[in-house]
């Protein structure tokens, strides 16, 4: 954990596709492929998790506000 190590992960599908084809196609760009891919599932979880962040936030300012009156 106090260190990270580069990798070159693919999956099974894709490996086998890049070693049998000869169309030109270059691991590196299907490992960038990948993480872009791997993107939009961390951002729509934030994205998420920031919309009930200041929902709750904006309810309790309300609730504050009610106890001051």
């Amino acid at each position: 954990m106090l260190f990270t190590a580069a990798g070159n992960a693919q999956c099974a599908m894709c490996r086998a596709a890049l070693e049998s084809s000869d169309a030109g196609i270059k691991p590196e760009a299907v490992n960038d492929g990948i993480v872009y891919l791997m993107i939009f599932p961390y951002l729509l979880v934030a994205l998420v998790g920031y919309a009930i962040y200041r929902q709750r936030k904006k309810m309790k300012q309300k609730a504050k506000e009610a106890a001051s009156i």
